[in-house]
């Protein structure tokens, strides 16, 4: 009775107990379970033999090269060697890391997008204040063009002012030059009259 109990319980405890894998060979190829399965692991290549669990559909796998009976020898996620069938092994990612992968490119551009939507707003506020600063700069010029304007045509007539001037202070001394030059010379000439006539 011992000895049955003895067996029973060895028995069950090698059927709990995950086979330990060996030392993983460092040439392994990345392999994928079929993402529409829910697949059986057994411990040798055959259905024959026990089974050790199931793998999830999707779930990436080391191929260790090993092929019998149309199974194959993976090394699951969990570091153990089992078998399973080769028609439910692939060495392409199944859709679940086909989706992920595109689930995080599409993040990866929306935050690009974010980004440059950010950056565009930016540059649109640049654009604006910039725009501003050289309407305001415009003015400015225009408002200088005025002033150079009324300066020079207060210089211009500033000048023709002091032109003027000089031409009337000039016709002034031409004048009385004209007019000393015509009465002192009869002046003395009345002087020397009168003094002839005195003698």
């Amino acid at each position: 009775m011992k000895s049955i109990k003895g067996l029973f319980v060895g028995l069950a405890l090698s059927l709990s107990l995950p086979l330990i894998a060996e030392e993983v060979p460092a040439n392994l190829a990345s392999g994928y379970i079929s993402d529409d399965l829910f697949v059986y692991m057994h411990s040798g290549a055959g259905n024959n033999y026990r089974i050790l669990g199931s793998v999830n559909s999707g779930v990436e796998v080391k191929i260790t090269g090993k092929h019998e009976n149309d199974y194959t020898e993976i090394i699951d996620d969990k570091n153990r060697n089992v078998w399973i069938e080769s028609k439910y092994v692939s060495l392409k990612p199944g859709l679940r890391f086909v989706i992920a992968e595109l689930n995080e490119r599409l993040a990866n551009t929306a935050t690009g997008s974010d980004n440059l939507s950010n950056e565009l707003d930016v540059a649109k506020n640049n654009i604006d204040k910039l725009t501003k600063e050289r309407i305001a700069l415009n003015n400015e010029i225009s408002q200088l063009n005025k002033t150079l304007t009324t300066t020079q045509a207060k210089l211009k007539d500033q000048d023709t002012n002091i032109k003027k001037e000089w031409f009337y202070n000039g016709a002034i001394v031409l004048v009385v030059g004209l007019l000393l030059g015509l009465l002192i010379p009869r002046l003395t000439a009345r002087r020397k009259g009168s003094m002839d006539n005195w003698k």
